[in-house]
Formats: C-alpha cells, structure tokens, sequence
C-alpha cells in the first residue's frame, strides 16, 4: 500500500525533470578569455560542428536572431567596461546573439545572461547591438569557433568564425 502513495510522488518527479531533459547539450562546449589592462573578458559557448549541412542560410537563417552557438546562449563576461563597435557595455555579464546576413552580421548584447538558445530572447531586454565585419574563410571552418584577439593598447578583437564566414567587432577597454 506504501508503494501506492509514493506512485504521485515520482511520476511529479519524472514530469518535473523533462524540462531539464529537454536542455541537455548536444555540443561540446568552450570558454575563450583574453585580458587586456589587467581586465579579463570570457566568453563561455557551445561550439556545433557543420557535418556537412549548410550553416548560414540553412541550419542558421538569415535575418533572425541566432543564440551565436549550440544550447545555452553564449554568455560574455568582463570585468571591465568595454565599448563594442559603438556600444557601452558596463563590467558583468551578458547574453550574445547575433543576426546573420550574407554580408554583415549584426551583434547582439542582452542583459540576460543566462538563458536557453534564443527560444526565450527578448529584444527588450537588449543593451544594444552593433555591427560586425563579414568576411570570407579560404578553408571551410568545421566547428563554430569563437576567439578573443588582442589587437593593441586597451583594444581587442571578437572573432566568430563557422563554414566560410569570419564575423568580427573590434572593442576596447574602457
């Protein structure tokens, strides 16, 4: 008869975990940082492989905000102020996605830092956005990757690269 009362008990269990289920990664995941004026800036993400399918403008669609990764969003943090092509963006963290086109991209900061994929984004949540440079790989780029540069005195470069397609957005420290 026990047995019987604790039937409710774990099929609530089981129904509570299938979100959880759900949002389990299916890519490895990575973390990329660079400091710059003793400032650390980190960005954690999933990083999909194309196994032959078409990325920009097949797997990912053009002109919609993409989570810039696989499962979670990917998530900036600095411990600095830095400015992002024209955009402030205080020390903490933050949510990137990023709107691809054929020939410019535009990236995203939302305040939510932590959030699944783009399935819950929010545009009144963003910060702001600012425009990235497209360009052209030579070789195919198997898995998304992406890569914090240093490029000088208080200045970096963020580098998104996946199929045949480099995006970048140069920043500084403020």
């Amino acid at each position: 008869m026990a047995r019987l009362h604790m039937l409710p008990v774990l099929a609530a269990a089981a129904l509570l975990g299938l979100p959880a289920m759900a949002q389990q990664r299916v890519s490895p995941h990575e973390q990329t940082s660079v400091t710059i004026d003793g400032k650390k800036i980190t960005i954690e993400y999933g990083r999909p492989y194309m196994k032959g399918r078409k990325i920009f403008g097949g797997l990912v669609p053009l002109g919609e905000v993409w989570r810039a990764g696989a499962d979670e969003a990917t998530v900036l943090t600095t411990d600095a102020d830095l400015t992002i092509g024209s955009l402030r963006v205080p020390k903490g963290s933050y949510a990137l996605f990023v709107i691809p086109q054929a020939n410019a991209w535009t990236l995203v900061v939302n305040k939510v830092a932590k959030q699944w994929g783009a399935f819950n984004y929010d545009q009144s949540k963003d910060l702001g956005r600012t425009p990235m440079k497209v360009t052209t790989s030579g070789s195919p780029i198997e898995q998304f990757t992406i890569s914090l540069e240093t490029a000088g005195p208080k200045r970096g470069v963020l580098k998104m690269a996946w199929e045949r397609t480099v995006a970048t957005a140069d920043f500084s420290v403020d």
